[in-house]
């Protein structure tokens, strides 16, 4: 036991000293600080992450509402002529079939065109940074062929 402990004891010594000796060159003020710098750069990648998700997730509700309003103003102007509501119960069914809301459905009778509201509410954000719901509109009326008149005998 003694003979280890002659070699152990000025080996540790030693590598103490060495490490000392280091620190001392100017180390002793940066310990620690590579930690600091890992995790605020991975705050800052945890920052732009969450941001990156919040606005894909008003993007897609916007897309959503578009959509929605889209294909609903088409469906009531399919029903414009036909239904008395002027296919506005039309477009609230589609409007809901394609998970959104319907704000306002208004009939346009002089143009014979119909412009549907839509929104869609915006999830996946924290409630601080709640933006609303995404809203779309859309116009859309019955096809119209140009008439033009045929002359006799030609």
């Amino acid at each position: 036991m003694a003979v280890l402990t002659r070699r152990l004891v000025p080996a540790i010594v030693g590598a103490r000293s060495r490490v000392a000796a280091a620190r001392g060159l100017g180390g002793a003020a940066d310990t620690g600080s590579a930690t600091v710098w890992l995790v605020a750069f991975a705050m800052l990648g945890c920052s732009v992450f969450a941001a990156t998700m919040a606005v894909g997730a008003v993007v897609a509700a916007r897309h959503r509402a578009e959509a929605a309003a889209d294909l609903a103003a088409l469906a009531a102007a399919d029903r414009l002529l036909l239904d008395p509501d002027g296919g506005c119960g039309r477009a609230a069914g589609i409007v809901a079939a394609q998970g959104a809301g319907l704000v306002s459905c208004v009939l346009d009778r002089d143009d014979d065109a119909v412009e549907v509201v839509a929104e869609v509410p915006v999830a996946g954000l924290p409630v601080r940074l709640s933006v609303g719901p995404a809203r779309a509109r859309a116009r859309a009326g019955p096809i119209r062929a140009a008439v033009t008149p045929v002359e006799e005998g030609s």
